[in-house]
């Protein structure tokens, strides 16, 4: 909670930071869009009808089209009518089943969504039973045509921790004029028949993630090695990364902040991972 010691906005307004989470399934992203139904106009619509008026609000982030967010953060202004703690409640009476809003809080008025985020936080993945399975579909993606190596897969991404220009993993429609990234932790992990694979970053290229995965899925496999799949990104060689891992297995974990008036409860690792058994058949 922000204290009168802090600077409020002093035209009657307040800024409130929102802890959001969303399935993505159907969902046309983050950003709003003409004629699509997207997590921005579902939030910006329903604080606009407890308003009377337009109002826009800030991401942390863009998901794509069919990306989940355990913990997206997103800030937006308004009139002090109703207290912050209480829009968490006032929202979820609102939006639709696919959002929900975890909790909601005063911030200071130079504090921003996305520029005051020291990182972003996603995870993939992976499920490896041959067996479909219809609870799990949604949120992975259902590889099962050779086994993946892990140690394989986890030794070829420890080369790329630190500040690299990962123009390979750079999705060519994108508006950002560079492609420098910072990665502070990138892990592949293996849980019974389950492959997760997460990594924290600075910020993200547009659809990053999901090419890397697909690429590492290749590592996996024995289709690259780790040298060549090295090569590629270090020597910018976007068109040998050709295929983009499915957007359902992709969540938005978390957003870090220096200064985050949430509990970890409400935002640290929210999203709940399976836990299915194993047969050996």
């Amino acid at each position: 909670m922000a204290t009168k010691n802090q600077k409020l906005i002093t035209n009657g307004t307040q800024r409130v930071a929102l802890v959001i989470q969303y399935t993505g399934t159907n969902l046309c992203g983050w950003q709003k869009q003409p004629h699509e139904r997207t997590v921005q106009s579902e939030l910006e619509k329903s604080i606009a009808d407890v308003l009377g008026q337009p109002v826009d609000i800030y991401g942390a982030g863009r998901t794509d089209s069919g990306v989940h967010a355990a913990a997206q953060v997103a800030h937006f202004d308004n009139p002090s009518v109703i207290p912050a703690h209480k829009w968490a409640s006032v929202l979820n009476n609102r939006l639709p089943d696919d959002i929900v809003i975890r909790a909601s809080a005063l911030v200071t008025d130079d504090w921003h969504a996305r520029f005051s985020a020291l990182y972003r936080r996603y995870r993939y993945t992976i499920y490896t039973e041959r067996r479909p399975n219809l609870f799990v579909r949604p949120y992975s993606w259902h590889y099962y045509h050779e086994p993946l190596d892990l140690e394989l897969m986890q030794a070829a991404v420890v080369p790329m921790l630190g500040t690299h220009h990962l123009a390979a993993f750079h999705r060519t429609d994108s508006g950002r004029s560079h492609s420098w990234v910072n990665i502070q932790d990138i892990s592949c992990e293996r849980s019974g028949d389950f492959v997760h694979i997460e990594i924290q970053a600075n910020g993200f290229l547009y659809g990053m993630v999901r090419l890397l995965v697909g690429m590492l899925v290749r590592v996996g496999n024995g289709d690259l090695s780790i040298a060549e799949f090295t090569n590629i990104w270090q020597s910018e060689q976007r068109w040998q990364v050709r295929h983009s891992a499915t957007a359902r297995g992709l969540c938005l974990l978390r957003v870090g902040y220096a200064d985050f008036p949430f509990p970890e409860s409400a935002w640290y690792d929210t999203q709940p991972q399976f836990l299915l058994p194993t047969y050996g058949d």
